[in-house]
C-alpha cells in the first residue's frame, strides 16, 4: 500500500467518512452508501482489503453490510400488484398522488437490479468468510473507537461492531419467523421500536420505524457497553449504540437504499455532523501500522466461531 505524501487537514464544511466494503461486488452498497453521504454533506471515501485507504485523515466511519446478501426473489408483479392493490383501489387519491406512489414503488426493484448488475460474485456471501475484510474493518473499528471517531454500522456492520466490544451473534435468525418467513427486500418490510432517550430516537426523532431487510444474522448478547436500543416486535435486535463512545451507531436495516425518505438520511445527516466537531483523524500511519499486527485472537475466534455452526 503506498503512503500518501499529502496529509489531509480536518476539514470542517466537508468531513471525510470512509466507506467500507468488500474488493469484489459491493459496488451498488458503495454508491448509495456514497451518494447518502454526499447527500449529508460529507466527502465519501471508499476502503476495501485490497484498498485500504484512499485518502488521509478520515474524519467518521461507515462499516457497510455485506453487499453480495441478495434478498429473495423479487418479481415485478409483485410491484405491479401492490401499486394496483394501494392506489387504483383508493378513488380518492388524485393523479399525481398516484403517479408519485407509482414511482415509490417502482423505485424498490430499480434498486435491487442495480445491486443485481453491480455484484460481480453472485455467491451469498456469509458473515466471517471474508477475513481480510474482517482484519481490515475489526482494525478500523479498533483505531476509531481508541480516537474517538464517529462510527455507523450498517447490517454487517452493526453485527461486527458488537463482535469488537465481546458479543455474540445469531447465526442464523429464521427461527424468529415462525409464523411467517423472515422478509428479505429492499422495501420496507418491517416495524423496530425504538427506545425512548437513545441517541438513535434522538437521530432519527421517532420510536417507530419501518425499515427494509436484507439480513440472516442479527445481535444475540450485546458486547461491553454496548446497549441494545431498537428491536422488532419478536425481539430480533435491529438497534445498537455504545454508550462509552461518543457517537457510534449500528443498525440492521440499510437506510443508503432509502436515500428518499428524509427520516433515513437523518442517520448520514447525524454522522456528517459529528464527524464536522472530531479533533483527531484516522491517519494513514495509523491504519499502516494496525494492519501489519498479526491477525487478532478476536478474529480468529470470529472465523472458529462460523466454522463450528457451519
Amino acid at each position: 500500500m503506498a503512503n500518501l505524501k499529502l496529509k489531509q487537514k480536518i476539514n470542517r464544511n466537508r468531513p471525510t467518512i470512509g466507506i467500507t466494503g468488500p474488493d469484489k461486488g459491493g459496488g451498488a452498497a458503495w454508491f448509495f452508501t456514497a451518494l447518502s453521504v454526499l447527500l449529508a454533506g460529507g466527502k465519501p471515501v471508499r476502503i476495501t482489503p485490497s484498498r485500504p485507504r484512499t485518502a488521509d485523515g478520515l474524519q467518521a466511519l461507515i462499516i457497510g453490510g455485506g453487499a453480495d446478501v441478495d434478498p429473495s426473489t423479487y418479481e415485478q408483479d409483485n410491484v405491479i400488484d401492490e401499486y394496483l392493490q394501494r392506489t387504483i383501489q383508493h378513488p380518492h387519491k388524485n393523479i399525481f398522488q398516484r403517479v408519485g406512489r407509482f414511482v415509490k414503488w417502482i423505485y424498490y426493484p430499480a434498486v435491487f437490479f442495480i445491486r443485481k448488475i453491480m455484484s460481480r460474485n453472485r455467491g451469498k456471501l456469509q458473515f466471517g468468510l471474508d477475513r481480510a475484510r474482517d482484519h481490515l474493518e475489526l482494525q478500523l473499528i479498533d483505531q476509531a473507537a481508541k480516537k474517538k471517531i464517529p462510527v455507523m454500522g450498517i447490517c454487517r456492520g452493526s453485527q461486527l461492531l458488537n463482535v469488537y466490544f465481546r458479543g455474540s451473534l445469531y447465526q442464523d435468525i429464521n427461527t424468529f419467523y415462525m409464523e411467517e418467513p423472515n422478509p428479505a427486500s429492499v422495501f420496507p418490510v418491517k416495524k423496530v421500536y425504538i427506545k425512548p432517550g437513545s441517541k438513535l430516537e434522538e437521530v432519527l426523532g421517532t420510536q417507530q420505524l419501518e425499515v427494509n431487510a436484507l439480513h440472516n444474522q442479527a445481535v444475540k448478547d450485546p458486547g461491553n457497553a454496548i446497549e441494545v436500543v431498537a428491536r422488532e416486535s419478536n425481539e430480533v435486535v435491529q438497534g445498537i449504540e455504545n454508550t462509552e463512545q461518543p457517537y457510534m451507531i449500528g443498525v440492521q436495516w440499510h437506510p443508503e437504499y432509502l436515500p428518499q425518505s428524509r427520516i433515513h438520511r437523518r442517520l448520514f445527516r447525524s454522522l456528517v455532523q459529528h464527524a464536522r466537531e472530531v479533533n483527531l483523524q484516522i491517519e494513514d500511519d495509523d491504519l499502516q501500522h494496525a494492519l501489519s499486527n498479526p491477525e487478532s485472537d478476536l478474529l480468529k475466534a470470529l472465523n472458529e466461531q462460523h466454522t463450528s455452526n457451519h
